[in-house]
C-alpha cells in the first residue's frame, strides 16, 4: 500500500525499514530497524518517512514527538497512511500538533484522575509504599553499624535491604553531626 502512495505521489523509496515481531512500545535500542531508520534519516539520505500507521513508529506520545522533532530538525517529513497525516503539508503539521495537544489534554486528565485517587485512597485510611521496618530490627542494624561491620554484611544478618542500612548510616551520621558543637543551617 506505501509503494503506490509512493507512486502516486511520486516519491522514490530509498530504503524499507522493518521490525519483524517486534512491538513499537520497545525502545530504539531493541528495534533495529527502528535505528537504522533515524540513522538515515540523521545521515540526510531520507527526505520523507512513511509508515502505515502511528503506532508502528511507537507507542509513546513522547517518543513520537521526539521523533517528529528529530525528523523535522533534520529537514525530514512524516506520512502516516492511516491517520491521513502528512506533515510536509501545512494542513499535516497542523494536525499533527492538533493531535500532541489533544494527547497531551489526555495525559493531563489521567494524571489528575490518579492523584484524585490517591488523595480518596488516604483519606480512607489506605498507606502507600513499603511497610516500615519494625524499629527493633533498626536497632539491630545500629549496632551492627556501631560494631564497625560492612553494609553488606549487616543486612544479610538483620535480613533488611542495604539500601535500609545505607540509610540508617546515614541518621546517625547525622545525628553525631549534630552533637557537635557547631551546627550549619542552610
Amino acid at each position: 500500500m506505501l509503494n503506490e502512495v509512493a507512486a502516486r505521489s511520486g516519491w522514490t523509496i530509498v530504503q524499507t525499514f522493518s521490525d519483524e515481531g517486534i512491538s513499537g512500545a520497545k525502545g530504539r535500542d531493541k528495534r533495529p530497524g527502528f535505528d537504522s531508520l533515524l540513522k538515515a534519516v540523521a545521515r540526510r539520505e531520507v527526505d520523507i518517512v512513511a509508515a502505515w500507521s502511528v503506532d508502528r513508529l511507537g507507542r509513546s506520545l513522547s517518543d513520537l514527538v521526539g521523533f517528529l522533532s528529530d525528523i523535522q530538525a533534520r529537514g525530514c517529513d512524516l506520512y502516516l497512511h492511516q491517520q491521513a497525516i502528512d506533515t510536509s503539508t501545512p494542513s499535516g503539521r497542523m494536525l499533527f500538533q492538533m493531535l500532541g495537544v489533544f494527547a497531551e489534554f489526555e495525559r493531563a486528565i489521567i494524571t489528575s484522575r490518579i492523584v484524585a485517587g490517591q488523595a480518596r485512597a488516604k483519606s480512607k485510611g489506605v498507606k502507600f509504599g513499603r511497610p516500615p521496618v519494625a524499629p527493633i530490627r533498626i536497632d539491630k542494624v545500629r549496632k551492627a553499624l556501631a560494631e564497625g561491620k560492612s553494609i553488606r554484611a549487616v543486612a544479610k544478618s538483620t535480613g533488611v535491604s542495604t539500601a535500609t542500612v545505607m540509610r540508617t548510616k546515614r541518621s546517625m551520621a547525622t545525628v553525631e553531626e549534630d552533637r557537635g558543637e557547631t551546627v550549619a543551617i542552610g
